[in-house]
């Protein structure tokens, strides 16, 4: 009954709860949610929308790190110790946007165990989609790439939706996610479309069918 109750947690409706120091803020997309080198004061919960992590390097070249949507937290850096945000964060549709003080955050940690279990559970998954990506990187070529990318935004591993939409994404930022260039996005996306993996009459749509890219070896 004990796990049935931790699996039924619903961490929107504890953040939203009085009595957390914390504030809601509506943001435009591509509007700057924090830049690297700010602060690192509060953990972050996105409500709705869509958010680019990304990281620039001494030479000015942008890496994108990770692409979130709703229920996903970041900016947990500052549980750690941080100082300073080691990267921006960045709308990438029109988002709401939970900041939580990262004081008040721990205490909710220590408090709050269903909290503290979805928060870890997060984090894990984090973890293992950041070795993934490194291993995707480093074995896997560019179209195959683009494709899980395009997949993991579309969330499309659901069997009962074979079709998903996913937040808008210029092709500049797929190349710089799968490390390559936008000529190369282009091509794949225009391959993707002709064999009917995805679909842009109303808004790039992901099929579950490009899972065969994915998997193919």
């Amino acid at each position: 009954m004990e796990s049935k109750q931790k699996s039924a947690f619903n961490a929107q409706r504890f953040l939203d709860s009085t009595g957390i120091n914390r504030k809601i803020v509506e943001y435009r997309g591509g509007e700057v949610i924090f830049t690297q080198g700010d602060p690192c004061e509060s953990v972050l919960y996105i409500q709705q929308g869509g958010v680019k992590l990304s990281v620039l390097s001494e030479t000015g070249k942008e890496a994108v790190v990770a692409m979130l949507g709703p229920a996903d937290f970041f900016g947990e850096g500052c549980l750690a110790g941080q100082p300073v945000r080691m990267g921006s964060a960045t709308t990438i549709t029109g988002s709401t946007i939970l900041h939580v003080d990262k004081d008040q955050m721990v205490r909710l940690l220590h408090k709050q165990h269903a909290l503290s279990d979805r928060f870890i559970a997060h984090m894990l998954a984090r973890n293992i989609r950041i070795e993934a990506d490194l291993i995707d990187q480093m074995l896997n070529p560019s179209e195959k790439r683009l494709a899980r990318t395009l997949v993991l935004l579309s969330r499309s591993g659901k069997h009962d939706e074979p079709v998903r939409d996913i937040p808008p994404v210029s092709q500049k930022t797929l190349a710089e996610m799968i490390g390559t260039t936008r000529s190369r996005v282009n091509f794949f996306m225009k391959k993707f479309q002709r064999l009917g993996f995805i679909d842009y009459t109303d808004g790039l749509k992901v099929n579950n069918s490009l899972l065969t890219v994915v998997l193919h070896n």
